[in-house]
């Protein structure tokens, strides 16, 4: 008997990233991810993200925090562009604040993050016009066309439960 409540775990929650599959241009193209967790209650992911030198995204606006953790290469916010990122750096993005992403042309090398996520991304296009959401249930939507696609092995944490994508 624990010493203390607690919640039953049937399992323990781990995934190796070495053993999921690396999702190629799953959010545009030279932006490659890996789903490790999606909490669709709480609206909360978390990605390890593969982006190729040159790419840029839209300007977007978080609803909730972000963090970020880069573990290689070197990236930039357009609106801070003194403020580079490279491995070893971890940011953290308060709720409400805007950005626009972008890894310079000339990396020599992907840039690879990982990044938690509460709430969602509302991307807009150059001249401020609604382009896109991004969020666990886009995601988890995104993550079940691949796994019909025939993609395997796309398994993710989700609550209290590893899942297969597409399966739940």
């Amino acid at each position: 008997m624990l010493p203390l409540a607690a919640l039953p775990q049937g399992e323990l929650l781990t995934l190796n990233v070495d053993d999921l599959p690396l999702i190629e241009d799953s959010l545009g193209p030279g932006v490659s991810t890996k789903l490790l967790r999606l909490d669709m209650e709480a609206g909360k992911r978390v990605v390890l993200a593969t982006f190729a030198p040159g790419v840029s995204l839209p300007i977007h606006y978080h609803t909730g925090t972000a963090e970020v953790y880069t573990l290689a290469g070197r990236w930039r916010y357009r609106e801070y562009p003194d403020q580079p990122q490279t491995a070893g750096s971890y940011l953290y993005e308060p709720g409400g604040s805007v950005h626009t992403f972008y890894t310079p042309a000339d990396n020599t090398e992907d840039i690879v993050m990982l990044i938690f996520v509460a709430g969602a991304n509302v991307n807009f296009t150059d001249d401020g016009q609604f382009h896109s959401i991004l969020d666990a249930v886009s995601i988890k939507a995104q993550a079940d066309m691949f796994a019909a696609q025939g993609v395997e092995g796309l398994r993710y944490i989700n609550g209290s439960a590893t899942v297969i994508a597409g399966t739940d």
